[in-house]
């Protein structure tokens, strides 16, 4: 079953192996638990939103249509591209929809609105996406499987000043709060390690402006690596100028792992060589557990699964395990339930929920190889196990 089919505003659907198991069931009483959706259905993060929706069907695909025993419905809805329509509907899924608990978000801002929601209705709210270290902050109702921008920004100036032998990078971002955060986190990750920030630029949020004059000031300040934290359609514009420009042949290019994750990368092809990102996953991690995965999702989509599809994926097994321990379909008691399920065994790697609700994971070094089914992210080392 494709993500699409669940791309319908506000759209009571079931996955294919839940309607199996209505068929054999169809006299029984049980009651099923509600999951709101909230994913980017249209615009420039629309595929993020696809692979989000693909990663949590499968995960129910994979156990009958389930969730801690008990069968499941979920609720869509379109994130949007705005903040307003982000919040309007998580707000719609819990006090319209009654659902017992909301997963997804991609941006951050969003996210930060859609908070304030979740605790005022007492709902569990878990982001697979957004990155704002805002967000998580120990409530009841608030969690993460993502990962946090300062944990990811960190773990990588970290590396950066490891694989530049203690040189200087030159910081570039978008203009808003994520930029900000990823930039942030890297520069002190830097300075802290005995690097130096050679300079620092942001940008609109314009995927068509023009990068000479940045590439130019990076190349002016003697840098010894640029650090770029640039996602979507921006992303696709910056690598591929960056590998137009002359900047490519001197300074080396690092970045949060959405500069090179799932459309990007496809899009960017050849063009993305070389680019070296920091993530908590890739789909060439070496275990049995995710060649498993990568197996499973292959076969149900034909596509290679991203970062975003296993967040999502993670973000049903921890629901997986907290219904399991709730002993009645409360949002509080599945709230106070999320706070016990211990570690996740996941395709990226063990992980569990810190005292914020943030993942505390791995992070690898990745950097992008041609192969015979096109570039991916092949994974270099562990570079941080701690979340920030």
């Amino acid at each position: 079953m494709t993500g699409s089919t669940h791309r319908q505003l506000f759209v009571l659907v079931t996955v294919s192996s839940l309607t199996l198991g209505l068929t054999g069931c169809s006299s029984s009483p049980e009651a099923k638990v509600s999951i709101g959706l909230v994913v980017p259905a249209s615009g420039a993060h629309e595929s993020i939103g696809t692979d989000m929706s693909r990663g949590f069907d499968l995960y129910l695909d994979q156990h009958d249509g389930r969730l801690g025993g008990r069968l499941v419905e979920v609720v869509e809805a379109d994130e949007g591209e705005h903040v307003q329509t982000g919040a309007a509907a998580v707000a719609r899924l819990i006090e319209e929809d009654e659902v017992h608990a909301v997963v997804g978000l991609v941006g951050s801002e969003a996210a930060l609105a859609a908070k304030d929601v979740a605790i005022a209705n007492e709902t569990p709210l878990i982001v697979t996406g957004a990155g704002a270290d805002r967000f998580a902050d120990g409530s009841d109702y608030l969690w993460r499987t993502s990962s946090t921008n300062a944990g990811l920004g960190g773990a990588l100036g970290k590396a950066v000043t490891t694989e530049t032998d203690g040189g200087s990078a030159y910081v570039i971002a978008s203009d808003d709060a994520s930029g900000h955060e990823l930039a942030d986190s890297f520069m002190i990750a830097v300075e802290a390690s005995g690097g130096s920030i050679a300079g620092q630029g942001y940008t609109s949020s314009a995927a068509d402006r023009e990068w000479s004059s940045i590439f130019a000031k990076a190349k002016q300040s003697g840098a010894d690596a640029i650090y770029a934290a640039y996602a979507g359609k921006q992303a696709e514009a910056f690598v591929r100028a960056y590998r137009e420009s002359r900047t490519a042949r001197r300074i080396p290019l690092y970045g949060p792992g959405f500069l090179t994750e799932g459309d990007v990368l496809t899009t960017l092809a050849d063009a993305a060589t070389g680019v070296r990102t920091a993530l908590h996953y890739s789909a060439a991690v070496d275990s049995l557990a995710n060649a498993a995965f990568v197996l499973d999702y292959r076969e149900a989509y034909d596509a290679t699964p991203t970062v975003y599809a296993v967040q999502a994926y993670d973000a049903a097994a921890a629901l997986d395990k907290a219904l399991a321990l709730s002993d009645d379909l409360d949002r509080n008691e599945i709230a106070d339930s999320l706070g016990s399920v211990g570690t996740i065994a996941s395709p990226r790697g063990n992980w569990s929920f810190d005292p914020n609700h943030n993942p505390d994971q791995p992070y690898f070094l990745r950097v992008v190889e041609g192969g015979p089914d096109g570039p991916r992210n092949v994974v270099l080392a562990e570079i941080a196990s701690t979340s920030s």
